[in-house]
């Protein structure tokens, strides 16, 4: 698995970018955010990072790039939602900054979702109902997610797991933990589920 690369940025558009590094370059498709973020860097030496999503299709092999791992984890979340692949996901992110995704999430904004591009009704619902759970409520201007992809969640779902716990009940004790403190730790979430009493 690609977590992310690092390189030149010798290419860039509104929707690709071509990151030169150990003498190959490397096409990423990016968002209209990422795009903002990394047009200061074309054209200097500067080292360009960029966060990777890896896609292996029958027909291809492509590499999805985001600026920051906040968008990366939204886009992540996004592709787990039925109807939407990884093209949809992007246009998402290119229509909504990552704060106002959350935001619309959040708050059940229906019609925020709605006026993407290729995004009807019932898609941009499910996409409601599907993450609303997954991703804490705007907490700062800048929008950083308290627990994108609830990845404490998961990670402390397994360990109690494979510690011996029923994951049906370990499920609903952490979602209440989470819900409550949502900046917690892993370790302090399997502290807390510990003392729950699960």
């Amino acid at each position: 698995m690609y977590d992310f690369i690092e390189g030149r940025l010798v290419e860039l558009d509104p929707i690709a970018a071509t990151v030169q590094t150990g003498g190959f370059g490397y096409l990423i498709n990016i968002s209209l955010n990422t795009y903002s973020a990394l047009q200061p860097l074309l054209g200097t030496d500067k080292p360009c990072k960029v966060y990777l999503h890896h896609v292996v299709r029958e027909d291809a092999q492509l590499f999805y790039g985001f600026s920051d791992k906040k968008e990366r984890s939204l886009f992540r979340l996004l592709i787990t939602v039925s109807g939407v692949g990884a093209g949809t996901a992007r246009m998402i992110l290119s229509s909504l900054s990552a704060a106002e995704l959350q935001k619309a999430i959040a708050d059940s904004d229906a019609n925020a979702l709605k006026n993407v591009k290729g995004i009807g009704l019932k898609t941009a619902q499910r996409i409601i109902v599907d993450l609303k759970d997954k991703i804490g409520t705007v907490g700062t201007s800048d929008g950083s997610f308290l627990h994108a992809y609830n990845s404490s969640k998961e990670e402390a779902l397994s360990a109690l797991v494979n510690l011996g716990f029923s994951k049906a009940s370990v499920e609903k004790v952490l979602d209440k933990i989470i819900a409550a403190r949502p900046s917690l730790t892993v370790e302090e979430v399997i502290k807390e589920a510990l003392k729950a009493g699960i």
